[in-house]
């Protein structure tokens, strides 16, 4: 058995590479080999959203607090309240993030496939954060 403590791992800034505007990114878990499930904690400031991406083995999203955003490619933008779960099918191209007047938190779970969780993509424009 592993309790990890609140608070005992440090917050981290969600990097520039894979988000836009302030991201805030507390570690929740990561299992060790042969298990392969990661968590966290993401806080989205309004209008902070991620670039979009694709996770190997799918993703869940567990909406905390506030108002977010999220769109697969090719779909329209969905409105995510606390309460919501989303999922991410294997390799679907998604976003999420924040709404623009309201920030957001969820936690996210995935996978590691061969020890990599997700693929980073493109940015997502101003123009496609649209809601």
């Amino acid at each position: 058995m592993d309790i990890r403590r609140s608070g005992s791992q440090p917050s981290g800034k969600g990097p520039a590479d894979w988000f836009t505007g302030t991201v805030r990114i507390d570690p929740l878990h990561s299992a060790p080999d042969p298990a392969r499930v990661a968590m966290a904690l993401i806080t989205f400031e309004p209008g902070a959203r991620t670039a979009w991406h694709t996770h190997p083995l799918g993703q869940t999203l567990i909406v905390m607090s506030g108002s977010g955003l999220v769109q697969r490619h090719g779909g329209p933008i969905e409105v995510i309240h606390p309460g919501d779960v989303v999922w991410f099918a294997p390799g679907e191209k998604h976003w999420h993030g924040a709404a623009p007047t309201t920030a957001m938190s969820h936690i996210a779970i995935q996978e590691r496939l061969d020890g990599k969780a997700v693929d980073w993509l493109e940015h997502v424009t101003d123009a496609q954060y649209q809601p």
